[in-house]
């Protein structure tokens, strides 16, 4: 089943395997048959580390969705609640236990597992509630870094970004740090640590606080990683505006992954069958599971989709001719072979039926002519044509009553790429979408200038064509086909985020200090002392193993950029990727906005 989280050059099975090993060690405690209530924002990230056989062996028998009101009939000895240390589900969780027939025989014993800390907070709140009692265990269950492929960490929270930026609340940076000092225990010390940004300086002054606290944690295991690099996302608050090009980073756009999976509109997975003309479509989405684990999806997600076309009419003519193999089968040992190769032939065939639409349900949106326009817009930005003037296109979209988030994700675009934007500038901007879209935005505004992505220009300057031009972030000679560099996942922008993390590898961060300094947040380096004995000596040929940690999410798209640097032939660096949370420009620009409700007169 997780045969693909072992195939990459760090065997990341051995985090899962402690993750269920954790899990299992829970459910025995509770003896006797149970019953799970889950908080449904963790049935997601719990599914990568444990499906519903191990839940079974330990005897699970029933799983319920935590809402409001009466537990749901059950004939089991125990009640486990897995939940998030949120004080809103804490109120669910008392209005279950109080409302449970305490009169029913057998009674049922209740049990609480905090993911992925035990809160002090919550544990007060339920005690006032007069319902802490209740609970015979009350645990904590560390799902810090959940494998999401073999070469791709997530922590999965959702908030973080906005907890770090704007309430200034360094919980999910307490919870990185404890992350990485798991996978430290697993797979060795890492020696030398950088990092960029406020908060991965609070990271990493935790893990060498962890460190000093836990003298015994010596670790005498081999060292996996060489090098960990931490970024703060508000380093690059550029790329995840921009609309990712790549194959998996379009899905995720316009269709939106989650935890691996994406459901995309059932009408164009319908099976074909001659003469029954269209009748009983399917209504229940499609949901895909897309990782490395399929073959063909693990060789065109990280392509520019430009590309992804050429690739899947040569797989099919591959696989067609494979198919025809079968009439040339003359001796049973011929056919025998055939038959052998045909379960693996049949799945090949059935992904690339699937990667074929998913690709013309693509195709069909960005041929269009806002699709176009959206992005000319955006690459205009990028590249330093007029980003310090109110732009038509923008003014037109909120005329035309554009989805809000589309709008905000261009303007703050427009912010970014001109170091702020002059106050009459933003002043208009804020007018036309506060009274287009509402006046109840004007807190979502506040964030997004908060978190520094819609804001005025301060000091009058311009940083940004400084950094662009040193950095090399735009590329006018892009190849999308078979590309030279890691700009090809923006059809010309390179991301920021990776283009450190390239110039760090070669030839080290020395030689852009000027263009660091004009980036927020500190830039650092620590060593951690390796036991004697455990120094890698580096072979011949072997190539470095960098742990890029991003903290406030990390896009699909950058994503793709560090694999391209993994696979260079003279690269000399391959990369895992760690992060807070899987994101796109929709799903981070939705995190900073406040639900506030319009008034009801």
């Amino acid at each position: 089943m997780a045969a693909h989280l072992s195939s990459g050059r760090v065997n990341l099975t051995a985090l899962r395997e402690a993750g269920r090993r954790e899990l299992r060690e829970f459910l025995d405690k509770c003896a006797g048959s149970k019953a799970i209530v889950w908080d449904e924002y963790l049935t997601g990230p719990f599914g990568l580390i444990a499906q519903y056989s191990l839940l079974k062996e330990h005897e699970v028998e029933k799983m319920f969705t935590l809402k409001p009101g009466r537990l749901p009939p059950a004939d089991v000895k125990n009640i486990i609640f897995f939940v998030r240390p949120k004080l809103e589900l804490m109120d669910i969780i008392t209005d279950n236990v109080l409302r449970e027939d305490r009169g029913r025989s057998p009674q049922r014993d209740f049990h609480i597992l905090f993911v992925p800390r035990r809160s002090l907070l919550c544990e007060q709140w339920l005690k006032e509630q007069g319902v802490l009692g209740s609970f015979i265990h009350r645990e904590q269950y560390s799902l810090d870094l959940i494998p999401f492929d073999a070469d791709l960490l997530s922590m999965e929270s959702e908030s973080a970004f906005k907890e770090c930026y704007l309430e200034s609340d360094q919980t999910s940076l307490y919870h990185a740090a404890k992350g990485l000092m798991t996978l430290q225990a697993l797979y060795g010390t890492i020696p030398q640590i950088f990092g960029k940004g406020d908060c991965a300086r609070h990271v990493a002054n935790m893990m060498i606080r962890m460190k000093r606290e836990f003298p015994g944690s010596q670790n005498s295991i081999f060292p996996v990683f060489d090098t960990l690099l931490l970024l703060d996302r508000n380093v690059d608050l550029l790329t995840p505006l921009a609309t990712q090009l790549t194959y998996e980073g379009l899905i995720d756009e316009i269709y939106g992954i989650q935890n691996t999976y994406v459901k995309l509109p059932p009408e164009k997975f319908a099976p074909k069958k001659q003469g029954e003309g269209g009748k009983d479509l399917p209504t229940e989405p499609k949901k895909l599971q897309l990782n490395s684990a399929e073959e063909l999806y693990a060789e065109i997600r990280d392509k520019n989709f430009n590309a992804v076309g050429s690739v899947l009419s040569k797989k099919a003519k591959i696989i067609s001719a494979a198919f025809e193999e079968r009439h040339h089968a003359k001796t049973v040992g011929e056919i025998k072979q055939f038959v052998s190769q045909l379960p693996h032939m049949q799945a090949a065939r059935s992904s690339l039926a699937n990667h074929t639409s998913i690709a013309e349900l693509i195709k069909d949106i960005t041929t269009s002519e806002d699709f176009f326009d959206n992005l000319t817009v955006e690459q205009e930005f990028m590249s330093g044509i007029d980003t310090d003037k109110v732009n038509n296109y923008i003014e037109d979209c909120i005329a035309q009553k554009h989805p809000l988030i589309k709008i905000l994700r261009l303007v703050c675009l427009q912010s970014v790429c001109n170091s702020g934007l002059k106050q009459k500038v933003l002043d208009h901007y804020k007018r036309e979408i506060l009274q287009t879209y509402g006046y109840e935005h004007i807190l979502t505004l506040n964030n997004l200038e908060k978190a520094g992505l819609l804001k005025p220009q301060t000091g009058g300057r311009n940083n940004y064509p400084t950094i662009r031009k040193t950095l090399r972030l735009w590329m006018d000679d892009v190849n999308e086909q078979n590309p030279n560099d890691i700009s090809y996942v923006y059809s010309g922008y390179a991301p920021l985020s990776v283009r450190l993390a390239q110039l760090l590898a070669r030839p080290g961060w020395r030689s852009i200090e000027e263009v660091l300094k004009m980036l927020p947040g500190p830039h650092f380096e620590e060593r951690q002392q390796l036991p004697t004995g455990l120094q890698k000596k580096r072979q011949q040929g072997e190539n470095r193993v960098t742990l890029v940690f991003f903290l406030g999410g990390v896009t699909y798209a950058e994503i793709a950029a560090l694999r391209f640097l993994s696979q260079m032939e003279d690269g000399g660096t391959e990369y895992i990727i760690a992060t807070t949370k899987l994101i796109n420009g929709t799903t981070w620009i939705k995190s900073l906005m406040e639900k506030l409700e319009p008034a009801p007169f």
